[in-house]
């Protein structure tokens, strides 16, 4: 008997987590659903990319559209120069970006354009430069910031996902090269 409700506890213990993990498991499929024409090359997924970081002032990003660019494990990179002189980066996950930045770009207003883009590609992996001009509004008539992303992509063969995004601005002291200028 003792055998039996043992048995019986463990089975009951098991269903309700396994239940737990499906729930879990649909959520997480949920946070990475996306129109397939969006990724389904190397120009639509850095189009769509661009497009879901852009709004005017007080406007929400589509972050979950956001988010399904991006593999599970990928980090965005930020690399910046700080008051020693001295390049760091700082890692993040897509999540982390959006909570990070989420409040400063609805005050804000942030648009991003793709001025220019250099690809070298090779069967499933493609390495892109992009650069990039930043505006507060799409009236503004002078970008705010510039710089360059570091794209690695993947194809795994019904779509194209970002892997990493690492990104430097330009400033006075190096400005973007020529080489990545329309």
């Amino acid at each position: 008997m003792k055998h039996l409700f043992l048995l019986i506890i463990i089975f009951v213990f098991s269903n309700t987590l396994q239940a737990q993990k499906n729930k879990k498991t649909k959520k997480e499929a949920s946070n990475y659903i996306i129109d397939s024409s969006k990724v389904s090359s190397l120009d639509h997924i850095i189009k769509t990319f661009y497009k879901t970081l852009s709004a005017e002032k007080d406007k929400e990003r589509h972050w979950k559209q956001f988010r399904s660019l991006f593999k599970k494990e990928a980090k965005l990179i930020v690399s910046s120069k700080h008051k020693e002189d001295k390049y760091e980066v700082k890692y993040m996950s897509p999540d982390l970006y959006e909570k990070s930045s989420k409040t400063w770009l609805k005050a804000n207003g942030f648009i991003q354009k793709e001025i220019n883009r250099k690809v070298d590609n090779y069967n499933n992996i493609a390495q892109v430069f992009s650069s990039f001009e930043s505006y507060h509004s799409q009236k503004d008539k002078q970008p705010f910031m510039r710089g360059i992303y570091s794209m690695q992509l993947l194809n795994e063969g019904k779509r194209w996902w970002i892997v990493n995004l690492y990104w430097t601005n330009e400033n006075k002291l190096n400005p973007i090269p020529k080489t990545y200028l329309p």
